[in-house]
């Protein structure tokens, strides 16, 4: 391929975790559709969910149910229509899943009857957790890759991340008609153009030093779109899940919620529990609650870790709804049957991101959002359990048909301008990168995590300032690499994180500030936009 080439499709999709590939299926029924995938395509966050999907298939269950706990879960920043929008459409997006193929674990009841096994996890008031086992994040991963391999109209671009978006036109006529995107095989850039351009990205916890997701939640989307004009909402809200194994080996391996939904107890090192001591809901508080409460023990009794014990259920039951946990808990000598599991919480969810509307639209037209990499509403101050899988295929449907309507109406006339490197050499400072990566990571961990004060935020507001300048003269003297355009898009991440946290004067939800302790009466989003679009 030569150092410029195009390409071209009718639809874009940047991210091929559950929103990505669950939009790409549905559009490439009538469109041409490329799909980026940064790592290998069964990589990412949806591949490592443990829980579940969540969805009224109870009887005793209803939509108003799921609302009220969602809002609950929110701490009243929840937009009403957007938590109505996805609950109302649960139901549908896991029967497709479940026609797809999805193996959602079965129980027979009492008449001998076939149905769902549903699990309850922190927030909810029902049993409404539709689940594989403990990995049900890889069996729609791996259901989703199934339905994309050899599809006619869908090529998929392994290896490849997005540098930079492109828009088209001026003033009201200004559109997303593309990116930029990076070959990490190749080690060159060219261009993908379309009409439609999605980004389902995943989120942005890999800017803390602890974090469950993999290391491509890098918050590329949500920089990509900041830099191309697009306004981003409550970005103070990170959610931390507060059962990360504890172990060297241990890779930030995810303990799932699940657990303590299935009466897993919360145990400080004396073995004494301790939740009831934070919340009357004990081991199934809301997340953010469970968070604090392990991080306020830890500190006062200076313990490495809390303990997550299950140990009391029959070894039958626990080997049979947890064996992905099972097994690599007994890899590292911990038998769960018989002892507690060390546990430490963990950067998981971004629930602020890139504002979309209910058809999944950004700011810029042509450009839509979904999945972990969006801000809907739906998750307020607090992403209540299995809501996130469930966002991700409700909006990749709504997306789905909002591009569809207007298929026919759009059209690129321009030439893609061309990606121009003649003024940048290669690298021979590659620990710079390294440097500043490790310096980001921790300092946000420190100042700006569980916890947080006007001071340690304003000491992290001015260290991300020193690195933008540092950035930036490095991205514009040098070739682009993957390292590079990751860290570039964390130190914007952390920015926007940082501004968001210094504007709310209140403690709510993930976000906890001991110089604000109290909540405001008339809560609103942070939302923030960029000074002047590029």
């Amino acid at each position: 391929m030569t150092s410029h080439q195009a390409y071209h499709c009718d639809a874009l999709i940047i991210g091929s975790g559950a929103a990505g590939l669950s939009l790409a299926l549905k559009l490439a029924q009538d469109l041409n559709v490329i799909v980026l995938s940064k790592g290998p395509l069964a990589e990412g966050s949806t591949y490592y969910a443990q829980g579940g999907i969540a969805a009224v298939f109870d009887e005793n269950d209803s939509i108003e149910s799921h609302v009220d706990d969602t809002l609950k879960a929110g701490a009243g920043l929840c937009d009403k229509d957007a938590v109505f929008f996805t609950a109302s459409r649960a139901k549908a997006a896991l029967h497709w899943l479940i026609e797809l193929g999805t193996p959602f674990d079965q129980e027979t009841n009492a008449l001998g009857e076939a149905r769902f096994h549903l699990t309850r996890e922190g927030g909810h008031s029902h049993r409404r957790i539709l689940h594989a086992a403990d990995a049900t994040g890889k069996a729609v991963q791996t259901t989703l890759v199934d339905q994309i391999h050899d599809h006619p109209n869908i090529r998929v671009f392994e290896g490849f991340n997005a540098i930079d978006l492109i828009a088209g036109g001026e003033g009201d006529n200004r559109r997303c008609i593309g990116a930029y995107v990076w070959s990490n095989e190749e080690r060159r850039v060219f261009t993908i153009g379309a009409p439609f351009v999605t980004l389902a990205t995943g989120g942005a916890s890999k800017v803390y030093q602890y974090t469950s997701n993999p290391d491509i939640a890098s918050g590329d989307g949500i920089a990509m779109a900041w830099r191309a004009g697009c306004r981003v909402a409550n970005m103070e809200f990170n959610q931390f899940h507060p059962t990360c194994l504890f172990h060297p080996k241990a890779q930030n391996f995810l303990l799932s919620e699940a657990l303590r939904g299935e009466g897993a107890i919360l145990r400080r090192p004396d073995g004494s529990p301790f939740m009831g001591d934070f919340h009357p809901d004990k081991e199934l508080a809301p997340r953010d609650v469970v968070a604090r409460a392990i991080d306020f023990e830890m500190k006062r009794l200076g313990a490495d870790c809390m303990f997550l014990d299950i140990s009391h259920q029959d070894p039958e039951f626990i080997q049979h709804h947890f064996p992905t946990i099972y097994q690599r808990c007994l890899d590292l000598g911990i038998d769960i049957t018989k002892e507690p599991m060390p546990i430490v919480p963990a950067a998981h969810y971004t629930c602020g991101g890139v504002i979309a509307d209910k058809h999944a639209q950004t700011d810029l037209p042509g450009l839509y959002a979904i999945g972990e990499v969006a801000y809907t509403g739906l998750h307020g101050a607090n992403r209540m359990a299995s809501n996130s899988l469930l966002e991700c295929v409700v909006y990749a449907h709504a997306a789905a048909e909002h591009i569809m309507l207007q298929r026919d109406k759009v059209r690129i006339a321009e030439a893609l301008p061309i990606w121009d490197e003649s003024q940048v050499t290669d690298s021979d400072e590659e620990v710079i990168i390294q440097h500043n990566w490790h310096e980001l990571r921790l300092f946000m961990w420190d100042y700006v995590g569980i916890v947080r004060t006007n001071k340690r935020l304003a000491r992290a507001a001015r260290r991300i300032e020193m690195l933008q300048q540092e950035i930036h003269e490095y991205y514009s003297n040098f070739r682009v690499t993957n390292n590079l355009l990751e860290l570039r898009n964390l130190v914007q991440v952390a920015e926007l994180i940082v501004q968001c946290a210094m504007q709310r004067h209140e403690s709510r939800g993930l976000h906890y500030n001991l110089d604000y302790p109290n909540q405001l009466d008339d809560p609103k989003p942070t939302i923030i936009a960029p000074s002047r679009k590029t």
